[in-house]
């Protein structure tokens, strides 16, 4: 067993008012009822650096259906390893049971309340996976995580930082190291070959040179990851702020290009002006401010010139043979169809967003559309002057949700009437 470095609350810098207070409550509650709960992961790393963590992940001895008997807002989902989320509105607090090292030496899930026992017998498949959802302690959790920099724990209890592989140290030297063999990790799980990387630009961090090395060795293995998988990375790398910046990291390394070719030879071309107009946003935007799919798949697409940007776009792909194009892939990334057909109504809006000469009644027309936020957002991001932005801000904070304006009422063309035909005057003689 190793003994961890324990520093205390008088010598390190993080708050619990740094703390979100919703994972503050699940942190007491779970202490109160008598079970281990620390913060774990990037929260203490970035709350350690001085940074705004993006999620409150928790470690806890506790079981699933043990956190699920403590919360009334908890479900417990996942397959592969069993997770209790632990919901305040739209917001989902993760609450994990410390992992085992060693999946063979520890004990299954216990079934919980809503599972039965006349369940059939699972394959072959259904037991390999089943097998990683063990239980140990944290000590083995700390060691089954990716890079020492994320394998930090704060307890509640005590209020200290408890370190098990000397995540402390790198974070003051400021370099990713894998805990472990880096190349048997990435065997394990190809998608931390791309987390390096991308964590190594978000934090300005260097990568230490066996993880270059295995990684080097090892990126063939990223095609091998989920496709949906590695999209939802993508999209999490460009809604970072430091997208310009990992995706030349992932270039000079080989990666992206055994991700996507396309993407490695759009970085010679005009996709890193992009993506810096999208950092640009990112970091002068707040945070809660949403970047959606549809966006970012185009900071990707257009610049490729797999989407055109005329009056009315397309996507250059040949028909599939059933009547509509297929999607377009950026090697093993699949966008998905609904995104880049919302991309096309976003582009298809940018002509309308552009002639401010408009009669005011067609300017409120395109206010009305579902798509206008969006197409606004391309336009701050890609393709407006900061006179056409402010125009179109300026209108909608006037107009938007007032009612509409009614169409001017038709003139309505007077009959003539008839007249009768009168008598004949009669004459007397």
């Amino acid at each position: 067993m190793t003994e961890p470095v324990v520093v205390p609350r008088s010598e390190h810098g993080l708050s619990r008012k740094s703390i979100d207070p919703d994972a503050l409550s699940v942190l007491y509650r779970l202490h109160r009822a008598g079970h281990v709960g620390y913060l774990v992961g990037g929260s203490v790393r970035d709350l350690l650096l001085g940074r705004q963590p993006k999620d409150f992940d928790i470690g806890t001895s506790a079981h699933p259906y043990q956190v699920k008997r403590l919360f009334r807002n908890c479900w417990v989902v996942g397959r592969r390893f069993r997770l209790a989320h632990v919901r305040f509105g739209t917001k989902a607090i993760e609450v994990a049971t410390f992992r085992s090292a060693n999946p063979d030496d520890d004990a299954k899930t216990p079934a919980g309340p809503e599972e039965t026992r006349s369940e059939p017998v699972p394959t072959e498949r259904e037991r390999a996976i089943s097998r990683d959802n063990t239980f140990g302690t944290p000590e083995q959790d700390a060691y089954r995580r990716d890079f020492t920099v994320n394998a930090l724990f704060y307890d509640i209890a005590t209020l200290s930082i408890i370190d098990y592989v000397h995540g402390l140290d790198d974070l003051s030297g400021r370099v990713i190291r894998s805990i472990g063999d880096p190349e048997a990790r990435f065997h394990e799980d190809p998608v931390r070959m791309l987390r390096a990387l991308v964590l190594a630009s978000r934090l300005d961090f260097d990568i230490d040179p066996p993880v270059e090395a295995a990684i080097a060795r090892c990126r063939s293995l990223i095609a091998t990851a989920a496709p949906a998988r590695l999209m939802e990375e993508a999209y999490k790398v460009l809604r970072s702020g430091r997208s310009a910046a990992a995706f030349v990291k992932l270039a000079r390394s080989g990666l992206l290009g055994a991700m996507s070719p396309e993407l490695e030879q759009g970085m010679a071309r005009d996709l890193p002006t992009w993506l810096a107009a999208l950092d640009t946003y990112r970091r002068a935007a707040s945070r809660a401010t949403p970047l959606p799919n549809a966006v970012l798949v185009g900071t990707l697409l257009v610049p490729l010139g797999l989407v055109d940007r005329s009056p009315r776009p397309h996507v250059h792909v040949p028909d599939d043979g059933a009547g509509r194009s297929p999607v377009p892939r950026l090697g093993v990334l699949p966008p998905a169809r609904r995104d880049v057909q919302r991309l096309g109504h976003i582009l298809q809006a940018q002509r309308r967003l552009l002639d401010l000469g408009a009669p005011l009644r067609s300017q409120r027309a395109v206010m009305a559309r579902e798509v206008f936020d969006d197409a606004l957002l391309w336009l701050r991001i890609h393709g407006g002057t900061s006179e056409v932005v402010a125009y179109w801000d300026d209108l909608a904070a006037r107009y938007r949700g007032a009612p509409a304006e009614p169409a001017p009422a038709a003139r309505r063309r007077r009959r003539r009437r008839r007249g009768r035909s009168r008598p004949a005057a009669s004459t007397s003689k």
